[in-house]
């Protein structure tokens, strides 16, 4: 290969062996001899798909999340710390905001949260997940 090194032929061959999936569908949708060496080849490649870098979210993405109305609370929870968990340095009065307005205000949980002064993200975790244990229970019990 160090013998072939300064060969474009040669590595622009081996390169389109490598792609595979999407990336090989794009190199095939590019029109004839629209790539006319390696470092065109290396620039249009690079232009496509640095846009799909993961993008970094800020708090304010947590507005976005709502709990469903046949979702249960567990699962509201584990859903909204995996996307608190994604943004970097998110700001925990934010979260927190955010994590009592996306619940159904007609939600029991969503009373005592209102009625608690000053909890903090962390406890209305554990309040959560007091109050699911509590559901579990209920729904338990009227299943014969």
């Amino acid at each position: 290969m160090t013998f072939y090194a300064n060969d474009d032929v040669l590595i622009y061959k081996i390169f389109t062996t490598t792609l595979q999936g999407e990336a090989q569908d794009w190199f095939h949708s590019l029109p004839p001899r629209s790539i006319q060496n390696l470092s065109k080849l290396s620039l249009v490649f690079t232009k496509e798909y640095s846009s799909y870098r993961s993008i970094k979210k800020k708090s304010n993405h947590l507005f976005s999340m709502k709990k469903n109305q046949k979702e249960s609370l567990c699962t509201y929870v584990k859903r909204f710390k995996a996307e608190k968990a994604k943004i970097v340095g998110c700001d925990d009065n934010i979260a927190c905001s955010t994590f009592q307005k996306g619940l159904l205000a007609d939600h029991l949980f969503f009373g005592e949260l209102i009625v608690g002064e000053n909890l903090s993200l962390e406890n209305s975790y554990a309040l959560a997940e007091k109050h699911s244990l509590w559901d579990e229970e209920k729904l338990s019990q009227k299943s014969p």
